[in-house]
């Protein structure tokens, strides 16, 4: 008999060895019909794999993850096959499933076209109607290279041959097409029937910028023409809410070609925003003991090489001057550290001296490769928010709540602390070359990392090879609109660059000691944050962020003279104020404003002239009627003091 303990703990047993399927049948046929994939001793397999002994098993449907995956596979495989019907020179490379959808990248001369997705998407619902089935086999490496020879498929060649020598290569065929694939996949092409291609895109090949430009095809697939409405119709308003698209539209940034990828302007409005978050951080840092430092841009090789940075970030530098042909050779700073590792160096440190924290306003340069560039969210140059703070290991986990805090009450002002999650980094121990390789230390470091934050109650993940070269980290994720994560603020301990740098102080008992060093960013990097802010308030700024926060708007000209006179004292008030004397009508500039998603429209004229009034409306409340302008002055100034958002 074959014991089969399922998810809830029950057991179900079999005189025989059994497919996955029809043990989903024998718990339910309604399970069976829904059922996409499964996971057999921790391993998830084929509804089709066959099981032999005793096992754990869980039946997979659209509502797990990983039955989302084997479904969106499958609907891969079905673009593929509609492509080598349409287009039968096409190579193909890989088609894997990812969050939310799928993609498959082809080698075709010329790439496709807009009408070209249609008539791909019209070939899938033939291959989705014909019904065919689906079945894996299996072939000797020689023979599955051998196959992929006679189809004239050389990506699909290029990586059976990375494989292991000894690898039995799997493959998947439905009708007339056969892909190498490792599954899992459906069981027939019937039941991908809501989908929908949705863009084309470049990619290169391994993702490697020195091989050949493929061209990705991206689509996504649900198991009801429902659930893909309600996902377009997300997609559309997440366009919308874009920071690249909406930002420019805002007049908050922009680029230029003849400047460079990855280097954008921020516009006066734009520029405005991060001032108002740089002051805030400034004062707030100053607040909580932050010593600032400014120091420069770039620095010989030498800083580098103590540092570490020479030989394990070189790549990512911007290097000014040529090593082989000079003795001094300069780069751009990629981080502050060592730049303020020398501020401590400046002289001797006592015990009594530490804690010391240091802030800068810190603007770094990093060469990011042409495929990462992404408006404000991945650049060549920014400005961050850097800090690092020198204790004794007694301090250490105070400091790091400080810091922890901070963060938070950063976060909760900016209103997307909900939209945050944790992940603590580790080493790598096996990558040699990415991480200083002194064991103990890393392993003590993290344990007492982990401890810190289990004290703090975060929720986190963990993520192994994703720490710095010099220690592990506590990363803040943010996705964004399109749901990619991304990393926006970071907060790393580190056990040996002080020893590097010959950072020490003296301690209780004139003994010379190296410290701990915690790198951190309070609210990261200022254009990320203005790109994360953008999409969090579809450009709808809290008033105290807010570019422009009044829109001044007279009747008619003969109200100029009052409409200067609001304009002086809302200045006199620091209230940030334009006014749009324009001979246009005042319905016309009103919608306009809205538009800018400015806060507060004041409207003046005759009434509001002559009883010193203003005519409200406000973002939150519509059309508010006249008030007197110092009720209005008291009521945004306390708004603006109160970094309040609207509710």
């Amino acid at each position: 008999m074959i014991k089969i303990t399922l998810k809830d703990g029950s057991i179900k047993e079999f005189e025989n060895e059994i497919s996955v399927l029809d043990i989903a049948k024998s718990i339910s046929e309604g399970l069976a019909r829904v059922a996409t994939a499964a996971i057999v001793n921790n391993e998830v397999v084929d509804l089709r794999h066959i099981v032999k002994e005793d096992s754990e098993l869980s039946i997979l449907t659209f509502d797990n993850e990983e039955g989302k995956k084997a479904f969106r596979h499958t609907a891969s495989h079905i673009l593929a096959q509609a492509v080598k019907r349409l287009f039968p020179e096409a190579k193909l490379a890989i088609g894997p499933a990812i969050e939310n959808g799928f993609y498959y990248d082809f080698d075709i001369e010329g790439g496709f076209s807009n009408s070209d997705l249609e008539k791909i998407e019209a070939e899938m619902k033939k291959i989705v109607k014909e019904d065919l089935k689906i079945e894996s086999f299996i072939l000797p490496r020689e023979e599955a290279i051998k196959f992929m020879q006679e189809k004239d498929e050389p990506y699909k060649i290029e990586l059976i041959e990375d494989l292991d020598k000894d690898e039995v290569i799997s493959f998947y065929k439905q009708g007339d097409f056969v892909d190498l694939c490792a599954g899992p996949h459906l069981l027939s092409t019937k039941t991908v029937k809501a989908f929908k291609l949705t863009k084309l895109a470049g990619a290169y090949w391994r993702g490697n910028e020195k091989n050949k430009m493929l061209t990705r095809i991206y689509g996504t697939a649900f198991t009801k023409k429902s659930d893909l409405d309600t996902y377009l119709e997300a997609v559309e308003e997440a366009k919308k809410r874009d920071h690249n698209k909406l930002g420019r539209e805002l007049k908050l940034f922009t680029t230029s070609e003849c400047i460079g990828q990855g280097l954008p302007l921020l516009m006066p409005k734009g520029a405005r925003v991060v001032q108002t978050l740089q002051r805030f951080v400034e004062d707030e840092e100053e607040n909580r003991g932050y010593q600032l430092t400014k120091t420069p841009l770039m620095a010989k090789s030498d800083l580098y090489r103590i540092s570490g940075h020479w030989d394990h970030y070189k790549d990512g530098m911007f290097i000014l001057g040529d090593e082989e042909q000079s003795d001094e050779v300069f780069a751009l700073r990629p981080m502050t550290c060592p730049f303020q590792f020398m501020v401590y160096k400046a002289d001797k440190k006592s015990y009594r001296d530490l804690p010391i924290r240091y802030g800068e306003t810190s603007t770094l340069f990093r060469n990011e490769s042409s495929g990462e560039m992404h408006g404000l969210i991945r650049v060549r140059q920014f400005t961050i928010s850097e800090g690092h703070l020198v204790c004794t290991p007694e301090q250490l986990e105070e400091e790091f709540k400080g810091v922890v805090d901070l963060i938070d009450y950063m976060m909760n002002t900016l209103g997307i602390a909900e939209d945050i999650s944790y992940r603590f980094s580790l080493w790598d121990e096996n990558n040699k070359e990415k991480y200083i390789d002194r064991p103990e230390e890393w392993y003590a470091t993290q344990d007492k990392m982990r401890e810190i934050l289990e004290h703090l109650g975060i929720e986190y993940t963990e993520a192994i090879g994703e720490a710095a070269f010099y220690g592990p980290k506590l990363d803040l994720q943010f996705k964004n609109v399109h749901g990619k994560e991304d990393t926006i603020i970071t907060v790393q301990i580190d056990f040996s660059l002080a020893e590097r740098f010959g950072m020490t102080y003296t301690d209780k008992n004139g003994e010379e000691k190296y410290p701990y060093v915690i790198h951190r960013t309070s609210i990261g990097c200022y254009e990320r944050t203005l790109a994360m802010l953008i999409e969090k308030y579809a450009g709808a700024f809290p008033t105290w962020l807010a570019p422009v926060q009044v829109k001044l708007l007279p009747i008619s000209e003969k109200y100029h003279d009052y409409a200067d006179e609001v304009y002086k004292e809302l200045r006199a008030h620091n209230i940030k104020v334009e006014a749009d004397y324009r001979a246009e009508k005042i319905g016309y500039k009103i919608r306009e404003a809205r538009n800018e998603r400015v806060p507060y429209i004041l409207v003046v004229g005759e009434k509001e002239a002559e009883n010193k009034e203003v005519a409200v409306r406000s973002r939150k409340n519509g059309d508010e009627g006249s008030i007197a302008l110092n009720e209005f002055i008291e009521r945004i100034a306390k708004e603006i003091a109160n970094r309040e958002r609207e509710v």
